[in-house]
């Protein structure tokens, strides 16, 4: 994000204004988990494939006993998926949507061919439901979130978030339409989240934390 807190620009332009060093970062936090996960506003807006890239990340996961690249999961509450998507291209490893049965049938019936399809028969998905999904029909342990906020806020207050990975990069946007880590909406968490800092390094004029989310006792 940038230093006064944007993740994106307010036309939710794909973050090209990182380093290098950031998005090797990203493929590195990418390659320790079974399953990346990414609310569809945000995979179409970046239009990526979230894969890894052919070599030392891959044979680290095979050499852990991990599939070359973690299985790809899409989340989206109106099913409006777009199937051309440059995702669905690639077969370097599972695609499985979670949506709800909003899913058009038309959008139902195409996404079929391309992913497996998990339909709860509620208004939003229920995000609990999709992680013991994930762990039980597919033996996923770790789970790598990487957004957009929507979907990040709505696992963050449901204390489904463990580690928080946080690159800070030498540039302010300001203005209130682009969105911040938690999204654009003016209200606040239901309850603070504390976080406790773990790492810190320094690479150029970007700084990259990693933070620990301190869970409440239920």
């Amino acid at each position: 994000m940038t230093v006064d807190g944007k993740i994106t620009t307010r036309e939710n332009a794909p973050v090209d204004w990182t380093s290098r060093e950031d998005k090797q970062h990203l493929l590195r936090m990418r390659a320790l988990a079974d399953a990346v996960v990414v609310g569809h506003s945000t995979l179409k807006a970046d239009n990526v494939r979230l894969a890894l890239p052919k070599g030392e990340l891959r044979d680290e996961r095979v050499a852990r006993g991990q599939s070359p690249c973690p299985i790809r999961v899409i989340v989206s509450n109106a099913g409006r998926v777009d199937p051309n998507l440059r995702i669905f291209e690639s077969t370097v490893s599972p695609i499985v949507i979670f949506s709800t049965t909003r899913m058009p049938r038309a959008s139902q019936k195409l996404l079929r061919e391309k992913a497996t399809l998990h339909l709860s028969d509620t208004s939003q998905l229920d995000l609990v439901w999709m992680l013991q999904q994930l762990r039980t029909e597919y033996k996923v342990r770790t789970v790598a979130c990487e957004g957009g906020a929507a979907l990040f806020r709505s696992m963050l207050e449901l204390g489904l978030i463990d580690q928080l990975n946080l690159t800070i990069a030498p540039l302010l946007f300001g203005g209130s339409d682009a969105p911040t880590l938690t999204g654009v909406g003016k209200e606040f968490l239901p309850g603070s989240v504390r976080c406790s800092l773990e790492k810190v390094k320094k690479i150029g004029d970007e700084c990259f934390l990693t933070y620990r989310i301190k869970h409440r006792k239920r």
